[in-house]
C-alpha cells in the first residue's frame, strides 16, 4: 500500500508545489484532480485542474510523471468526479467529453485507473437512472478499454446539498446498484471505495468490504461525523443533510482497524489517497496541509 492524497484542495497551488510538500511530508502517492479549466463557479471541493486534459500532450504527459518519481510520488489515479447522468442534454455532453480526455491523459500518463462519478438524476429513481445509465456508460467504457484505463466509480450518494435532493447526483452507493455496474461491467469498471459513505447510510462496512473487496481499484480516506442533534432535528428522511459532517481521518466515526483490516483480508494492496473534505481544516494551505497530517499520523501505522 501506499499513502498518498487527493490534490484538489490546493485548487490555487501548482501540482509541482503540491507534489514536493507531498514528498517532504512523507506522502507516496497523488490523486490529481484534473477538471476541465474555467474561471466560473464550481461544487465544492471540485473544480482542480492540475493536469489540463484537453491542452497536455502525450510528451508533457510523460514528462508529469517522471517529475514526480524524481520526488519519490507515483500517481493513484486521475480524478474528475462529474455528473454523466445529469438532466441537462448539454451539460451531460460537456462533460463526458471531458471525461474522455481524462481518459485520455491517463493513458498517456500511463496511469491505469480514472476515478469519477456514475452519475444520477436526482429527481429520478435508482432503477430509471440505472436504465439511462445502460444507455450513456458503454460508449465510455469502450473508449476507456481501448485505451487500456479501467473506471472506478467512487460509492458516493452526492447528497450534499438541496438541489442533489432527494436522489442524490450519483446512483453507485450501495450493494443492490454495485451488483448491477459489476455485472454488467465487471473488469473494465470497479470501485473508488470511500468508507465514510457508508456510515450515515448504515451499511455494514465489514460486509461491504467482503463482498467488494476484490473490485476495488482504488480507495479514499476520508471519515465522516453524524451531528446527533442535526439527526434528531432533521430526521433520516432527510438523506443526510443537516447532520453527515466529513472529517478527517481519526475525526469521525468510520472504524479504520477494521477498514485497513478487511482491505488486508481482502487482497487489496492499492494505494490509500486521502480525500480532504473537513471545513475545520481549510482556508489557506497551511490548514490544508494541517489536516492531510493529522489524517497522515492516523493512517501511518497501517499503511505497510
Amino acid at each position: 500500500m501506499k499513502l498518498g492524497l487527493l490534490t484538489a484542495p490546493f485548487a490555487e497551488t501548482r501540482l509541482g508545489e503540491v507534489a514536493g510538500w507531498a514528498s517532504s511530508a512523507g506522502f507516496e502517492a497523488l490523486e490529481i484532480a484534473c477538471w476541465p479549466k474555467s474561471s466560473g463557479a464550481s461544487r465544492r471541493y471540485a473544480g482542480t485542474s492540475h493536469v489540463d486534459a484537453a491542452s497536455t500532450s502525450a510528451a508533457q504527459a510523460k514528462e508529469i510523471v517522471a517529475s514526480l518519481a524524481e520526488k519519490n510520488l507515483s500517481v493513484s489515479g486521475l480524478g474528475y468526479y462529474p455528473n454523466p447522468l445529469h438532466p441537462d442534454a448539454a451539460h451531460r455532453e460537456a462533460v463526458i467529453g471531458h471525461l474522455k480526455k481524462v481518459i485520455v491523459l491517463a493513458a498517456n500518463m500511463g496511469v491505469p485507473v480514472v476515478n469519477t462519478f456514475c452519475g444520477g438524476d436526482a429527481a429520478k429513481t435508482v432503477d430509471v437512472n440505472w436504465q439511462e445509465a445502460l444507455k450513456v456508460w458503454p460508449e465510455i467504457v469502450a473508449h476507456a478499454r481501448g485505451h487500456g484505463v479501467k473506471l472506478a466509480f467512487e460509492n458516493c450518494p452526492m447528497i450534499f446539498s438541496y438541489d442533489e435532493w432527494p436522489g442524490g447526483h450519483n446512483i453507485a452507493y450501495s450493494p443492490q446498484v454495485w451488483r448491477r455496474i459489476l455485472e454488467v461491467w465487471g473488469g473494465d469498471v470497479g470501485m473508488n471505495f470511500d468508507p465514510s459513505h457508508l456510515v450515515w447510510q448504515m451499511i455494514d462496512q465489514a460486509r461491504f468490504i467482503r463482498e467488494f473487496g476484490p473490485y476495488m481499484l482504488h480507495a479514499h480516506a476520508k471519515d465522516l461525523m453524524i451531528d446527533h442533534d442535526g439527526l434528531y432535528e432533521r430526521g433520516i428522511l432527510s438523506a443526510g443533510i443537516g447532520w453527515q459532517v466529513p472529517r478527517m481521518p481519526g475525526l469521525g466515526d468510520v472504524d479504520w482497524s477494521g477498514f485497513f483490516s478487511g482491505l488486508y483480508r481482502a487482497g487489496y494492496d492499492g494505494p490509500i489517497i486521502i480525500e480532504h473534505e473537513d471545513r475545520r481544516f481549510e482556508g489557506s494551505d497551511d490548514q490544508v496541509k494541517r489536516g492531510f497530517l493529522l489524517a497522515r499520523d492516523v493512517l501511518r501505522p497501517f499503511v505497510k
